[in-house]
């Protein structure tokens, strides 16, 4: 009798242990950035809104899948508590409707509604509904009071939708019909996913935000790079989460508020904070090199990038260095600007630091004006790619770096 006993004892604990098996990865992400105020010579797009007895729906495409997922919700830039009266997510058909059966009630300790400390970001509870890799999300927050100046990520990619007076959480919306592409108060998705899971994360500007992508498409270098590593490991969680905000530079603040923090101010969060982070790509230092303002030289924004690498291994992240893209042509193109960036891509080629170097200068430059990039791959500024541009980035990329 002991055998079968040993046996039923043995299975029952492989059981056990493969069900404990399964962890929170990051699966989808959007950076926060403090309020920026309307003012003269402030873009409209950058203005931060305010909301109030209303409902906003913002879809979001997952990188990878898992059997049950959550959301985190953030107030970090918050003056005062944030009231969630209620919120829902739902999968999305190609199509744009809800998957049948896939709606479901989000709720915090159990409760349907929550309040969020200013300054402070809130996980929900775990969401029973399974997810495959690329799979598209809505979700649905109704805030009952004014909640001034939002934090939010300024360039979320999709078009937001706002309601009538009232809680429409579990209601059809009429199509979006404003410009808004901003990310309110949600920064980030987790699923839960078996290992071996791999959770790269993007840091950088406009660049790798996507800006001047079309909308609604995921044509970022990002998803690109999501969308090959699903198709090229379909069994295993493979993760690509974009940190970058518009405007942003490693070692200064944005020059408006909504240009977000320092790469060196924000990387707690926006990278050594995400769960199971295994891989970082830096993309980061044109606005650094064009911005007028605190234009540092080649050798300190080195620094910065050695700042970022030695944070990054300290928790056993392995980080990847991008070079710096052509921008001649563009509105802050200096040559001064052009020298450091020449001294600064030859540092992240050549000198070691990083764990693997993606040559993203080499892949979208123009061979005859290396100083440009090419010009079927630009969107109109000579600095952000079109999505075609965007999609050469993404497949410029080795997808060994990250087995």
């Amino acid at each position: 009798m002991r055998v079968p006993i040993l046996a039923g004892l043995l299975l029952l604990a492989a059981s056990t242990s493969q069900a404990a098996e399964a962890r929170w990865v990051a699966s989808w992400g959007a950076s926060p950035a403090p309020p920026t105020a309307a003012a003269p010579g402030v873009e409209a797009r950058r203005v931060s809104p305010s909301f109030a007895n209303q409902t906003i729906v913002q879809v979001v495409r997952l990188s990878a899948g898992g059997q049950r997922l959550r959301v985190r919700f953030t107030n970090e830039y918050g003056v005062k508590a944030l009231l969630i009266g209620a919120a829902r997510v739902a999968l999305l058909t190609p199509e744009g409707g809800v998957v049948a059966g896939s709606d479901r009630v989000v709720t915090f300790s159990r409760a349907s509604a929550t309040t969020i400390p200013a300054g402070a970001p809130l996980l929900s509870d775990p969401i029973d509904l399974k997810t495959g890799s690329l799979t598209r999300l809505r979700i649905s927050i109704f805030v009952p009071e004014d909640t001034g100046p939002c934090t939010c990520h300024m360039n979320g990619g999709d078009l937001v939708q706002l309601s009538p007076p009232g809680d429409w959480t579990g209601r059809e919306l009429p199509p979006a019909t404003g410009p808004a592409q901003y990310r309110a108060f949600v920064s980030g998705i987790e699923v839960e996913a078996k290992p071996p899971a791999t959770v790269i994360v993007a840091l950088g500007d406009s660049i790798t935000d996507g800006y001047l992508a079309t909308p609604g498409t995921n044509r970022r270098w990002p998803d690109r790079l999501a969308e090959r590593l699903a198709a090229k490991y379909p069994k295993r969680a493979m993760a690509v989460v974009n940190a970058g905000i518009g405007g942003n530079r490693v070692l200064s603040d944005g020059v408006v508020a909504a240009m977000g923090q320092s790469a060196l101010t924000r990387f707690d969060r926006d990278v050594l904070s995400v769960p199971g982070a295994t891989h970082l790509v830096i993309l980061e230092g044109v606005n650094d090199l064009g911005m007028r303002v605190d234009r540092p030289t080649a050798q300190a924004l080195i620094h910065g990038y050695r700042q970022l690498i030695d944070r990054a291994h300290a928790q056993g992240i392995k980080v990847v260095g991008a070079t710096i893209l052509p921008y001649e042509g563009a509105a802050y193109f200096t040559a001064e600007g052009e020298e450091s960036r020449l001294a600064v891509n030859e540092w992240i080629r050549k000198s070691g630091a990083f764990d693997a170097v993606i040559d993203l200068d080499a892949a979208i430059r123009d061979p005859a004006k290396p100083a440009r990039m090419r010009s079927e791959w630009h969107a109109g500024d000579w600095l952000h790619p079109n999505d075609a541009g965007y999609q050469a980035m993404g497949e410029a990329i080795d997808l060994a770096l990250f087995r």
